[in-house]
């Protein structure tokens, strides 16, 4: 299933969705990745909080001072992009502070909901982010990182499926996931394609989870990958699934201008 964060029950009977990624409604639009622990945005000033109608659905990454990647699944085409927003820089998620709004927001247009492929988009901003010690881009990273490498997944995703949440920026440390494996975690499920990398701790305790969507998985100081979807949240049998940004690099840099 998705990972982001839904406000309106209208917006899941819009959109037409695979048996296997049916998104969930998640009543508290403010969380934290599961099995994370409270950290600040000057220790990742990378991260942004993507609103939609004023409300936190998903994350994001800042690129550039004007250009934030997150995931596809997380823009609706029936939507315009006066709809969506960024909150950038703060550690708690919400108010409006620190609010840009999206100017033009491109979707990748082999993004396939029905398989979660090319699950990438950007959001071009009415405004410069102005850089700060709380506001920072971040590299693409150009090489798919080796199972096993650390990295760290960040937002303010809910804490367990369907679970409580809080509006403090978490952080929690997972590793990568070798491609086969998780293709066997997934087989029957969900293929495991080149465009995807997966990522989890043994015996399951720690991911990504609704609202996190679209946020950073970061290694080696780079971004490699965006919080995409995934069996449940944090269970034992199922990585994280993410998008691969090594893979999907040329069409984000492609689609800058």
């Amino acid at each position: 299933m998705y990972r982001c964060t839904f406000v309106l029950l209208a917006l899941m009977a819009a959109s037409a969705y695979g048996s296997i990624i049916l998104p969930r409604l998640v009543p508290d639009l403010e969380g934290r990745v599961v099995g994370g622990e409270d950290t600040t945005i000057d220790q990742y000033p990378y991260q942004v909080s993507v609103r939609m109608l004023g409300s936190h659905i998903c994350g994001g990454s800042i690129y550039n001072s004007r250009v934030v990647v997150t995931a596809a699944h997380c823009i609706y085409s029936f939507l315009g992009a006066s709809s969506y927003s960024i909150q950038y820089g703060v550690t708690k998620v919400g108010g409006s502070t620190n609010v840009i709004g999206a100017e033009r927001i491109v979707k990748n247009e082999n993004y396939d909901s029905n398989v979660i492929r090319n699950d990438v988009a950007l959001i071009f901003l009415s405004s410069d982010i102005p850089f700060s010690a709380n506001a920072q881009p971040i590299p693409l990273a150009s090489a798919e990182p080796t199972p096993n490498t650390v990295a760290v997944v960040t937002g303010w995703g809910t804490t367990e499926e369907d679970g409580t949440s809080a509006s403090i920026l978490q952080k929690v440390e997972v590793l990568i996931v070798d491609r086969n494996a998780c293709n066997r975690q997934y087989a029957g499920i969900n293929e495991i394609t080149d465009d995807m990398l997966c990522a989890a701790v043994e015996n399951g305790g720690k991911d990504a989870c609704q609202g996190d969507s679209g946020g950073p998985l970061v290694a080696n100081g780079k971004l490699v990958g965006i919080v995409s979807w995934g069996v449940g949240c944090a269970r034992p049998d199922f990585s994280g699934v993410y998008s691969n940004v090594a893979y999907l690099k040329p069409w984000i840099e492609d689609n800058l201008a």
